[in-house]
């Protein structure tokens, strides 16, 4: 090789090595580049996730003071309801969402905070089991035999949709040659004679209307997309029928109630159709509910809110009455015979009213004289009637006499809502006070407000009762369903087993049918 030669070679390797230089060189700007950019973009995504992290934080917390709020209170309970849910869901959402922005891989996992807080779900529901076995029983790095030791299981609550069947009753029939006889098993009556509905089917439609606030022409649609066509009016001839059978339960469930010597009573509107008028008119609903371990709630169906309907419904019974203020009521106290029981909660509402309206210093110290009224009483719910009475009288007594010259010597104006309040409290003080008198008196009209509350609720979607007629069947049918829930009792497995039994029960045995626990 010759000295030029050498020379150009060497000078190809040199320019080799600069190029190689200036490649190594770009690729490691191209990297700090693209760090800067990944670093740039993270930073973003931090910025990005602070800021909503803590926009999120912030409307929680507003969401949980609209909740928590006190003028939700003044809200009709069918408005509570709602905004109670709307709120819930609302928040649910939002942690959702906050969780997901916490968690390092942005997918949200399972908050360990959490697992207190899920209920065992139910023992006796039916367990569909499925096992998912490793693709192979191998051990796939050495292969050998692999051993079970343990396992894990999880428990998710599914539902299937609507699911009909056809029950089919089967009734064999066999001869005697010899007796030129025929023998087979009685068909058993039923509640519709050649109908095509199963007492399971007729109890849907029943509780889905008046539990669940579910009209025929709804449950006729939902049927449809199931391939049932059964239409309304077949729907509702199924719900008359079966409101007419159910007529005996309710009267023995009156009967039983009318034994009671402690009462709820209250009354609710409810819109019935006048076709005369072209129009509907207003009705009422006259609730009646009993104390004890094993509560009754009879509807009362009525054209007015006349307390001539109250008297009528009672008839000779004589006990403790609870009621509101109405003076509807004021006959039966008059006549002798019924004692008048007032309700602190509507007392203590008057008072909060107040309060929200003023923010008015008495009202607030009205508020929490009566919320020590109620933690007395809570103390004392486990006690028997006896205990509980000999305990009002010496806990709630002092308290009584103390709110009681407190109430005489509060100076408000004449037209304020707390002078309105305390002249409330004032003017059914007797019967405020009664509360000592027995340990079986309640304390408030609280619990027939809430077996009142569906109704307010169902009254929406029903619009209104097509007749009088209908309107006592409702009244009726709901009287069954609210006892039934009033006793922890699942309705429509009630009322499959009632109208089951119901064709073959003697009317002496009645009582059996009852939805008492």
């Amino acid at each position: 090789m010759t000295d030029v030669e050498v020379l150009r070679a060497l000078v190809r390797e040199q320019i080799d090595t600069i190029a190689h230089h200036q490649a190594s060189l770009a690729h490691h700007e191209a990297m700090i580049a693209q760090r800067d950019a990944l670093i740039e973009q993270r930073d973003r995504t931090i910025t990005y996730k602070d800021a909503k992290i803590a926009h999120l934080t912030h409307e929680i917390a507003r969401l949980r003071r609209l909740q928590y709020a006190a003028k939700s209170e003044r809200m009709d309970p069918t408005q509570r309801e709602l905004f109670d849910a709307a709120m819930a869901a609302d928040i649910a959402a939002l942690e959702a969402e906050l969780e997901d922005l916490r968690s390092p891989t942005g997918t949200r996992e399972p908050a360990q905070r959490r697992a207190p807080q899920r209920r065992p779900l139910p023992a006796e529901l039916p367990r569909i089991e499925t096992i998912h076995e490793p693709a192979s029983c191998n051990c796939s790095a050495c292969g050998a035999a692999l051993v079970k030791i343990g396992e894990h299981v999880s428990e998710k609550l599914d539902v299937e949709p609507l699911r009909f069947f056809v029950r089919r009753e089967v009734h064999p029939q066999y001869a005697c040659r010899t007796c030129e006889t025929i023998v087979a098993e009685p068909v058993a009556p039923s509640i519709l004679d050649r109908g095509l509905a199963a007492p399971g089917l007729l109890a849907q439609v029943v509780i889905q209307k008046y539990a669940d606030h579910l009209p025929l022409y709804r449950q006729e649609a939902i049927f449809a997309r199931h391939g049932i066509e059964i239409g309304r009016t077949t729907l509702a001839e199924w719900t008359g029928v079966i409101g007419l059978r159910l007529q005996p339960l309710v009267d023995a469930l009156r009967r039983k109630l009318l034994q009671c010597p402690v009462l709820h009573a209250d009354e609710t509107p409810v819109a019935q159709l006048d076709p005369g008028a072209g129009k509907t008119r207003r009705t009422y609903l006259f609730a009646y509910r009993s104390t004890g371990p094993r509560p009754i709630v009879v509807f009362d169906h009525c054209p007015s809110r006349a307390g001539k309907h109250a008297a009528a419904f009672l008839g000779e019974w004589n006990g403790a009455l609870m009621v509101d203020d109405y003076a509807g009521y004021k006959a039966l106290f008059d006549q002798g015979g019924i004692t008048e029981l007032a309700c602190w909660a509507h007392a203590r509402r008057m008072f909060f009213d107040a309060y929200a309206a003023s923010s008015h210093p008495l009202a607030q110290d009205a508020l929490h004289r009566i919320a020590e009224l109620y933690a007395i009483d809570a103390k004392l719910r486990d006690l028997d009637d006896e205990a509980r009475g000999a305990e009002r009288q010496r806990y709630i007594g002092p308290w009584l006499a103390a709110f009681k010259a407190w109430l005489d010597g509060a100076q408000t104006l004449g037209n304020s809502g707390v002078r309105k309040a305390i002249d409330y409290a004032l003017r059914r003080w007797s019967a405020l006070a009664r509360v000592v008198e027995d340990g079986a008196f309640p304390i408030d009209n609280n619990p027939i407000e809430n077996a009142i509350r569906p109704i307010a609720v169902g009254r929406k979607n029903w619009l209104f009762a097509g007749s009088e007629t209908a309107a006592r069947r409702a009244a009726a049918i709901m009287s069954l369903i609210a006892t039934a829930k009033a006793n922890g009792i699942e309705p429509h497995a009630w009322l499959t087993d009632v109208l089951t039994r119901l064709p073959t029960t003697r009317d002496r045995d009645i009582e059996s049918l009852l939805p008492l626990a």
